[in-house]
């Protein structure tokens, strides 16, 4: 048995230090009450955007570019070490993280910021990068698509651990490229929430036979500072909650144990137990006894898209 913590605090939006600030503090907390595991939600580094779903794609443009790179300062580069407190955290507590960021490109153009989840060992090193592969409607505006090349399972205290970013949990194939990897834990930083949202979580449980955990935005209007641009015009009534959060750890088969944790700021814990994996694989196992490999057949291309291959 191991103990998961499911983080649903609020970031400090558009501040790289003082979040990951907050960052430590919370993984402090969990470390203390024995937690194995810990997980951030999605883009929880500097802030999921929700002012994109209120900004006009035309009238709004000055605005929304003033807050882009605000964001963008705000963002993190991966070859900065600029996840460095994070890091550095996680192995003094001896605790992995799974944690979603914006993450900056810094190889190329530099323009492009990615919706990425990051998952960190207990020992401190960045055991993979996730680009979330197909941002969600007006999340194109911000965040460029990613590639697979982060698309694998890792093994952390908890188990083998396998994270898809929000709706990403609706791409089937992209989800069985985890099962097929043995994964133990599915672990999904998200803005989804509501019935349909925890159903989803369900469904994975179920179907891939292994523990979920979903992490979800839990925040008001008032958690955003005073000096974002345009506050007062995209968020004007303080106590409004812009996303409920919903967090939710579910066991193999569909069980939820913990959770939802709705319009609520806090910790979410749950205790894993891997037996519970193997008895629910034992009459469905999708890549195992239940699939059928002879008609079925799923590639994946992991090469690194890149806009400049020099022979």
């Amino acid at each position: 048995m191991s103990r998961v913590a499911v983080i649903q605090r609020p970031p400090v939006f558009l501040d790289r230090a003082a979040t990951l600030k907050g960052a430590v503090e919370a993984l402090a907390e969990a470390a203390g009450n024995g937690a194995r595991l810990a997980v951030f939600p999605e883009a929880f580094v500097p802030g999921y955007p929700a002012w994109m779903w209120r900004l006009r794609p035309g009238p709004d443009m000055a605005l929304t570019e003033r807050i882009h790179a605000r964001l963008r300062a705000g963002s993190v580069s991966l070859a900065a070490d600029e996840l460095a407190p994070l890091r550095e955290a996680a192995r003094a507590h001896e605790v992995a993280v799974v944690c979603g960021i914006h993450e900056r490109d810094a190889e190329f153009g530099g323009g492009t910021l990615y919706n990425t989840v990051v998952t960190i060992g207990a020992d401190g090193t960045l055991l993979n990068r996730h680009r979330k592969l197909m941002p969600t409607n007006p999340e194109r505006m911000v965040w460029g698509a990613g590639d697979a090349t982060g698309l694998k399972a890792v093994d952390t205290p908890c188990g083998r651990v396998g994270a898809l970013i929000c709706w990403e949990s609706y791409m089937p194939l992209a989800r069985y490229a985890l099962y097929a990897q043995g994964i133990d834990l599915y672990v999904t930083p998200t803005y989804d929430s509501g019935e349909r949202a925890v159903a989803t979580m369900q469904h994975i449980a179920r179907e891939g036979g292994c523990w979920v955990v979903s992490c979800g935005c839990a925040f008001q209007a008032r958690d955003i500072p005073d000096a974002f641009p345009g506050k007062a015009e995209l968020f004007p009534r303080a106590e409004e909650w812009i996303n409920p959060g919903d967090s939710v750890v579910v066991a193999p088969g569909g069980k939820v144990v913990a959770g939802p944790l709705h319009e609520e700021r806090g910790i979410l814990y749950a205790e894993i137990d891997p037996e519970r994996i193997g008895m629910a694989r034992r009459s469905l196992d999708v890549v195992g006894h239940y699939a059928r490999p002879d008609l079925f057949e799923l590639k994946v291309n992991t090469r690194p898209q890149r806009p400049l291959q020099l022979s």
